[in-house]
């Protein structure tokens, strides 16, 4: 991963400021996915995939560390992320259930 040596603060910002839209961005992205998901699922209790977040979680641990970031940083926002789209995967769920 290649880091761009900034100048000054501004462009350090500027910076960041690229990759947080490029982070949200993905996120979105994501989302969209969990959605798909949720209409190859035949239960509420499918949808909330226990093994599948365990698994998610430890992976993104595994590749913290391997980039030299706080792994506990990670689960923490993860865990905060997974338990928003299950909620909205839920939703998706019960939504296409109706039709």
């Amino acid at each position: 991963m290649a880091i761009k040596k900034c100048n000054t603060l501004d462009e350090a910002r500027a910076e960041i400021d690229v990759v947080d839209s490029e982070i949200v961005a993905l996120i979105a992205k994501r989302n969209d996915y969990i959605k798909q998901i949720a209409h190859f699922k035949t239960s509420v209790e499918e949808v909330k995939a226990e093994d599948r977040i365990s698994d998610v979680i430890s992976n993104v641990r595994a590749q913290a560390i391997s980039l030299d970031l706080s792994p506990n940083l990670i689960n923490d926002l993860y865990v905060r992320m997974i338990d928003e789209m299950v909620e909205s995967e839920i939703s998706e769920f019960k939504n296409a259930q109706r039709f």
